[in-house]
C-alpha cells in the first residue's frame, strides 16, 4: 500500500535527486559514517574576523567537553555581546561541535554574537543523559565565564538542529528545573524530541530512503536509549516526555512537512502555548529534515534562514515577546 506524503518542495526534489539516500543505519554504516571529515571550519572562518579559543570543560564525571568559543575579533571589549550556545545534529550518533557551523555563524556576523559550540559525547559510546548533561554543563561554563568571554548574561540563546535541536530543548528544561543558568531563548530547529517514533509523520517517512528516515531515528534513539525502558526515559532525554512545558523560554520552533519530526514538533509548540508560554512555529511546505543545512541556497532554505534571523532582531533588539 501506498503511503501518502506531502510533496517536496520542487527546487529541493531537484536538488535531492542528486544525493545518495538510505532507508537505514546500522553499527557498520555509522562506523562509515564516522570516518567522513568534519566540516571544514576554518574555511568558514577564513573570511570573517573572528577571535577562536578552544576550551575544555570537565563533565561530571571529569570527561572533557570541548567547547570552541568565536568571537567577533576587534569588538569593543566595553560593552557586552549576545551569545549563542550551538548545539550540533547528527541524530545522537554523530557529528562534532562544528556540523552546521555556518548556522550560528550567520548571527555572529548579523548581530556580533560569540558563538560557543561544545561536542558532547555520543551514542552508542555514551547513553542515557550523559549527552544533555554535557550540554548544560558547558552552558553553565558559559554562563560562569559570561564576564571573561564579554557575553551579555541576559541574552544567552541555546540553539540546535535535529539532535541539538532536543538536546536544546533538554537544557531549557534542566536550566528551568534547576533553578539557571538564565536563557534568553530557545531556538529548536527540525529538533528531535521523541524517543517513541509513533506520530503520523514517522509512518510516512518509513520504509523509504530519505534524509532520516523512521528507521534512522529508532536506531539514533536505541543507541541513547541503550537497555533503558520507556519507564526509565528522561524528558531530558526525550523532551515530548516533559509532563510541564511551563515556564520556558521563549521558543522558535521550525520543521519541514516532508519530515519525520513534523509532527512532534508541532506538539511540542502547542503544548508550551497551552502553558501559556510563548512559541514562534514555522512548517516549511515541501520541506524534508535539515533542508535548509543541506541546500542552503534554495530560496526555501533562505527564507527560513532569513526567518529565525527575523525572529532574533526582534528578540535581541528588545522588543521581546512577553512570556
Amino acid at each position: 500500500m501506498t503511503v501518502a506524503r506531502p510533496a517536496l518542495d520542487p527546487e529541493l526534489r531537484e536538488l535531492l535527486a542528486e544525493m545518495p539516500l538510505m532507508s537505514q543505519l546500522t553499527p557498520e554504516v555509522l562506523a562509515q559514517l564516522r570516518q567522513l571529515p568534519s566540516t571544514p571550519v576554518e574555511s568558514l572562518l577564513e573570511h570573517r574576523q573572528v577571535d577562536r579559543r578552544e576550551i575544555t570543560v570537565p563533565a561530571e564525571d571529569g570527561a572533557p567537553i570541548p567547547l570552541s568559543v568565536l568571537s567577533p575579533a576587534h569588538s569593543d571589549r566595553g560593552t557586552t555581546a549576545p551569545c549563542i550556545y550551538w548545539i550540533h545534529g547528527g541524530g545522537m550518533v554523530m557529528g562534532d561541535r562544528f556540523s552546521q557551523i555556518d548556522i550560528p555563524l550567520e548571527w555572529l556576523d548579523r548581530f556580533g554574537a560569540v558563538v560557543v559550540s561544545v561536542d558532547y559525547r555520543l551514542a552508542p559510546e555514551a547513553t542515557g543523559t550523559t549527552l544533555v548533561d554535557d550540554c548544560y554543563r558547558g552552558l553553565r561554563w558559559v554562563a560562569e565565564h559570561a564576564a571573561e568571554l564579554h557575553i551579555d548574561p541576559d541574552r544567552i540563546v541555546v540553539a540546535g538542529a535535529s539532535a541539538g535541536g532536543g538536546l536544546a530543548a533538554g537544557v531549557s528544561l534542566l536550566a528551568r528545573d534547576l533553578g539557571g543558568p538564565a536563557i534568553a531563548a530557545q531556538m529548536l530547529i527540525c529538533p528531535m524530541l521523541d524517543h517513541r517514533n509513533d506520530t503520523a509523520s514517522s509512518r510516512q517517512y518509513s520504509g523509504t530512503p530519505g534524509v532520516w528516515t523512521s528507521e534512522m531515528n529508532a536506531f539514533g534513539w536505541r543507541s541513547l536509549l541503550g537497555d533503558l525502558t520507556d519507564a526509565e526515559v528522561s524528558p531530558y532525554m526525550s523532551p515530548a516526555l516533559a509532563q510541564d512545558l511551563s515556564n520556558l523560554p521563549t521558543t522558535y520552533i521550525d520543521t519541514g512537512s516532508a519530515e519525520v519530526f513534523r509532527d512532534e514538533d508541532v506538539d511540542y509548540a502547542t503544548r508550551i502555548w497551552a502553558a501559556g508560554g510563548q512559541a514562534e512555529l514555522h512548517v516549511w511546505a515541501g520541506g524534508f529534515h535539515g533542508f535548509d543545512a543541506l541546500y542552503p541556497q534554495a530560496h526555501i532554505s533562505t527564507t527560513a534562514r532569513r526567518t529565525r534571523t527575523d525572529w532574533l532582531t526582534r528578540l535581541l533588539s528588545g522588543n521581546r515577546i512577553a512570556q
